[in-house]
């Protein structure tokens, strides 16, 4: 449930109900952006065709079975992800199917020296979440906070966007934490650990990025850096919310790769082509460049703009099945920072009730490893496999059952210079949108939350068309909370 009062609601565009005449819209992409646009659309009485190209649904946040060799069926997917509190769009979506969380009591933080943070017990409401983190932690200590350069931190108390970015995107994450002289331990914590969560390195991620990041889940949010997640694993996770959308009158098409989109709009498959009024293009960036790139689609400045979307270093996912469990005190997430390639592990059995059922059947565990902007897969996948062994000692002893590997780069490069150059969710082709991770939206939002409202935003662009009602969007705080720091940060400026 939301408990900060300082969250920003969107009102959404007025109008009918539901669309006053017949409307047919292809929602190209049946993960996060697509799912939500579809449900957006079809609240309003337009027929709604979605195609996928994975014959399951929920794009990087899918999932799939799969068997491992002493024959049990078990899932898989593409790894951890933290469904955050302040993540209000999406956490609407799967409201609205009825769609459960379970709250992660901790999510602790390891550095390469031993020493732990946690946010369990602090404060939510900056600054006190800062500064009871701040005094609580082992990694920040006063003799080196005070050679923080204070004129370089106030960026990070004064974020809105996108003016955050007109200032900072030039430059990178690596750069700026340089400039803040912020201490080196507590870089790969407050900062490197959650900088790779956009799957880029600090020196190729924009320190606008970082800052907003910083923003949305610590100094502009009350709702804390603790987060939920999903007991259902994400093979299942997402049936609700595409049982609703067929409820609804959605035409699903799993397994449809679209190949081409044609002006006026035609959407063509292997099998056939659909007639539609409208297209949203819901799409990972590699697929998106390929289909506009075989799609006689807008005029060559924006086709080259989405051509030249770059996509973040390939990240690794490595699940294993044990045959022994770790310790009963492990969490069920532990973040790392100075450990590469290793950035986090997660105890599956501490929260997905698959894995859970697994593990007290065989008196084993599921343990995943993650390793963001990776360069090679099978000396990261030992790499990862050794960190494991030295951060939980117990697994090695522990005899391999199952082992499985994704291997992927299809994540949006958030890189220094790049916000202005992204393409909006409004296009030069009337009819036509965009929805996804990889989107510009000027709102303080990130990763799954980027994704959610720029499908809502998606569909709303066309309902407002159509004189339709559309639906509202909610964010944190659209500018630093703290306004004593906001006025000292323009005093720099002016200066």
């Amino acid at each position: 449930m939301s408990r900060d009062r300082r969250r920003v609601r969107f009102a959404a565009p007025g109008g009918h109900e539901r669309v006053p005449e017949p409307t047919r819209v292809a929602v190209v992409g049946g993960g996060i952006a697509g799912l939500t646009a579809a449900t957006a659309l079809a609240e309003r009485g337009v027929a709604v065709e979605l195609f996928e190209r994975e014959t399951y649904w929920g794009g990087r946040v899918g999932g799939w079975t799969t068997e491992l060799p002493d024959g049990s069926t078990v899932g898989m997917s593409r790894g951890f992800h933290a469904f955050f509190r302040q993540y209000y769009n999406l956490r609407t979506l799967l409201a609205r199917a009825g769609v459960e969380l379970v709250a992660v009591t901790d999510y602790p933080l390891l550095d390469e020296h031993g020493r732990t943070d946690t946010f369990r017990g602090i404060p939510r409401t900056p600054p006190w979440n800062a500064v009871g983190f701040a005094l609580r932690s082992p990694t920040f200590t006063l003799s080196e906070l005070r050679k923080v350069n204070l004129r370089a931190a106030l960026s990070l108390v004064d974020v809105s966007v996108p003016d955050s970015y007109a200032r900072l995107d030039e430059e990178t994450a690596a750069g700026f934490l340089a400039r803040v002289r912020f201490p080196e331990a507590a870089r790969h914590l407050a900062f490197d650990v959650f900088s790779r969560s956009f799957f880029a390195s600090p020196d190729r991620l924009s320190a606008a990025e970082l800052a907003v990041m910083f923003h949305l889940y610590f100094l502009g949010s009350a709702e804390g850096l603790l987060f939920d997640v999903p007991r259902e694993p994400f093979h299942t996770l997402w049936s609700p919310v595409v049982d609703r959308l067929t409820s609804l009158g959605v035409s699903t098409h799993p397994g449809t790769p679209v190949t081409a989109v044609e002006p006026g709009f035609a959407v063509h498959t292997a099998d056939r082509s659909y007639e539609v009024d409208a297209v949203v293009l819901a799409l990972e960036l590699p697929a998106l460049r390929e289909l506009v790139a075989s799609s006689e689609l807008g005029p060559p400045p924006w086709r080259e703009q989405i051509a030249e979307q770059q996509s973040a270093p390939p990240f690794l996912v490595r699940r294993l099945w044990l045959d022994e469990p770790v310790r009963a005190e492990r969490s069920a997430f532990l973040a790392t920072g100075g450990m590469p390639p290793l950035d986090n592990v997660s105890v599956l059995e501490r929260y997905d009730a698959e894995a859970a059922a697994w593990a007290h059947h065989t008196g084993g565990s599921v343990v995943e490893l993650h390793a963001y902007a990776a360069t090679d897969r099978e000396t990261t996948g030992k790499q990862l496999l050794s960190r494991l062994h030295a951060v939980y000692p117990e697994t090695r002893r522990a005899r391999i059952v199952g082992d499985r590997e994704e291997w992927r780069a299809d994540c949006p490069l958030l890189a220094p210079g790049g916000y202005f150059r992204r393409p909006p969710v409004a296009t030069p082709v009337p009819g036509l949108v965009l929805a996804g991770d990889g989107i510009r939206v000027d709102l303080p939002v990130a990763l799954m939350e980027r994704a959610a409202t720029t499908g809502w935003l998606a569909a709303n662009h066309l309902l407002g068309a159509w004189h339709t009602a559309g639906h509202p969007v909610t964010t944190v705080p659209t500018r630093g909370r703290l306004g004593v720091f906001r006025a000292l940060a323009r005093q720099f400026r002016e200066e």
